[in-house]
């Protein structure tokens, strides 16, 4: 399978729309960008994420809710896929969630990628109201929630009765445009649950990890799939890349400053969490995850807001040496 390749557009989620002060200015901020990338034929997709509340640290700072701009970001561009990675299945009854799936991905006449995960932020999930529930009941629930969701896309008056949720003749018109429904894309590397739903019905996964980890995660999702009959290279195997490009010869604690002091980061706290070099070193580390398996990466640039110029180095220098 070809690797392929999608950004996150700034959302707020990251801080990173801080220094914009006025909302609308802000969202114009993020749909520019989800444009540039529109315009740009090297990446397949734009991406958000489904969160309230800022990281790596809280602050009174927009966050632009997830299902809102999926669908104002695909009626203000007109090409790329456009997905969330991923939908927290505790913030939305899960019908409710595959009712308005179907609705994007009509209005964006079926540029949908549709991410689901079981949630993890507790901070948000408390301050919302929602609980937190046990790993293991989170767990049952996405199992659930997924299952209701494939139903209510495929059939006409589906019935569901389970521990968490239930449905009883509940009709999705229109059910969507991809067939036989909206990309469904699983996030997370749990093996026993998350793999074994990428394999019954994922169309793509999304799991972090180095490569060791990518290898394992990778050969678990074979295993299920062999188990269910499902061909294991039909299901794209994505992940995640927090991406800082510098020049050769940078002083690194200079050329990262401006986006260490977002986060209150040390130069360590940066490196951990990122992948930072020249083009010809973020192609040498992204190679090895293409090699333990990944067929499609997910960038993610801090500053991006603020100056598209990564998203063409990304384009033009990384994208086509990375096999």
């Amino acid at each position: 399978m070809t690797i392929r390749f999608g950004t996150f557009v700034p959302q707020g989620w990251r801080l990173d729309l801080m220094e914009i002060a006025d909302p609308i200015e802000k969202y114009e901020a993020m749909t520019q960008v989800a444009r540039v990338v529109d315009g740009m034929p090297a990446y397949d997709s734009i991406w958000i994420y489904d969160h309230f509340h800022t990281v790596p640290r809280i602050e009174q700072e927009a966050v632009f809710e997830a299902w809102t701009i999926t669908a104002a970001l695909a009626r203000d561009t007109q090409r790329v896929k456009v997905g969330q990675m991923v939908t927290c299945i505790g913030y939305r009854n899960p019908a409710l969630a595959a009712k308005i799936a179907s609705t994007v991905d009509v209005l964006s006449h079926g540029r949908l990628y549709c991410g689901i995960g079981a949630g993890w932020y507790e901070h948000e999930w408390r301050a919302y109201g929602y609980g937190f529930p046990e790993t293991r009941d989170r767990m049952r629930a996405f199992r659930e929630a997924t299952q209701i969701m494939v139903k209510m896309w495929t059939e006409e008056t589906p019935t569901f009765e389970g521990e968490y949720f239930h449905i009883r003749g509940a009709i999705n018109e229109p059910r969507g445009v991809q067939k036989p429904y909206p990309s469904l894309w699983i996030g997370g590397g749990g093996e026993q649950v998350t793999l074994k739903l990428v394999a019954q019905y994922g169309n793509a996964c999304n799991v972090m990890g180095d490569p060791a980890t990518l290898q394992q995660k990778f050969a678990i999702l074979r295993g299920h799939c062999e188990q269910v009959g499902r061909n294991y290279d039909d299901i794209i195997r994505s992940s995640n890349a927090n991406i800082v490009f510098v020049r050769p010869g940078d002083d690194l604690e200079q050329a990262t400053a401006a986006v260490r002091a977002t986060y209150n980061w040390s130069l360590d706290d940066l490196m951990r969490n990122s992948i930072v070099g020249t083009p010809e070193q973020v192609v040498e580390r992204l190679q090895v995850l293409a090699d333990a398996g990944v067929n499609y990466f997910i960038t993610y640039f801090p500053r991006i807001a603020y100056d598209h110029t990564p998203l063409h180095i990304f384009a033009e220098e990384v994208i086509p040496h990375v096999s």
